[in-house]
């Protein structure tokens, strides 16, 4: 037996060990209070969702859109030591230059501006 299978047979019997000891063990008892499907005590008289506006999307999604920049420009110090430097260089331009012009366009239409 290789090391890969030995590896899967052995984390395969701890799930199934952890599986059933957790079924085993978990004190289910379920009661009126459990399967309301409000915990405060009240039903409620009418639905209280507010839908959600589509600027906090638009703020999260620049969020994401940030935050990978971030993961692509992470491996620079060192991509800047390869034999082309000056093709890491331009790749790192383009997409800061890119990520600039949006974030420049989102502000001039005015999806920054979080009161309406």
């Amino acid at each position: 037996m290789n090391t890969a299978s030995s590896l899967f047979t052995l984390s395969l019997i701890i799930s199934i060990l952890l599986i059933t000891l957790n079924s085993q063990l978990a004190t289910m008892k379920p009661n009126n209070e459990k399967l309301s499907p409000y915990e405060c005590g009240f039903d409620p008289l009418k639905t209280f969702r507010l839908p959600f506006s589509i600027r906090f999307f638009l703020v999260a999604i620049l969020f994401l859109l940030f935050d990978l920049e971030i993961a692509l420009l992470l491996p620079l110090p060192w991509a800047i030591q390869l034999t082309t430097p000056m093709h890491t260089l331009t790749w790192t331009f383009t997409i800061l230059l890119l990520l600039t012009f949006g974030f420049i366009y989102e502000w001039t239409q005015g999806g920054l501006e979080w009161a309406e």
